[in-house]
């Protein structure tokens, strides 16, 4: 990505990955050998790499939206009592993620952003995204949930970006 877009796409997400609040997500496991901070980070770099040349997309949209995909309360692989199958962390993670964005980043939010993040689980939730900018976190989010090789390195670790736990 040209350095420009690269300062752009930083300014855009900087206020949530320095915020106190989202940094205890680098404790949080997630896929692989990934925490949910390094996994949002990568869906929202790789979304905000897509949708910066498209004309019409609203590529902050897109960036907050794929940060803050994940922005749920507690580790999932931690909890040990049995829920309803609807009930599970791949069907209410996205809600409770749309409930902490409004809450920590209200200035940051749209209608497309919270699409973004309310739909990203489709087609596990039922209803479609709604805008372009929320399909293409959707793909990019189920890309990187499936990578087979791990990278040695996170987005975070090789941008040297973001305050420590």
């Amino acid at each position: 990505m040209k350095k420009k877009y690269y300062e752009e796409y930083l300014k855009i997400i900087d206020p949530i990955i320095n915020n106190e609040e989202y940094i205890k997500r680098k404790t949080y496991r997630h896929h692989q050998n990934k925490t949910v901070y390094d996994h949002c980070l990568q869906v929202s770099y790789l979304s905000y790499k897509i949708a910066r040349p498209i004309p019409y997309i609203d590529e902050k949209s897109v960036a907050i939206g794929g940060i803050l995909h994940d922005f749920y309360n507690e580790p999932w692989m931690h909890k040990k009592e049995r829920a309803p199958f609807f009930k599970k962390h791949g069907f209410v993670h996205a809600k409770e993620a749309l409930d902490n964005s409004y809450k920590y980043f209200p200035e940051l939010m749209n209608k497309k952003t919270a699409n973004v993040i309310l739909r990203h689980m489709f087609p596990l939730n039922i209803v479609p995204p709604k805008y372009l900018e929320s399909w293409i976190v959707t793909m990019v989010d189920k890309i990187v949930s499936m990578e087979i090789f791990f990278q040695k390195e996170t987005l975070s670790q090789i941008f040297k970006i973001g305050r420590s736990v």
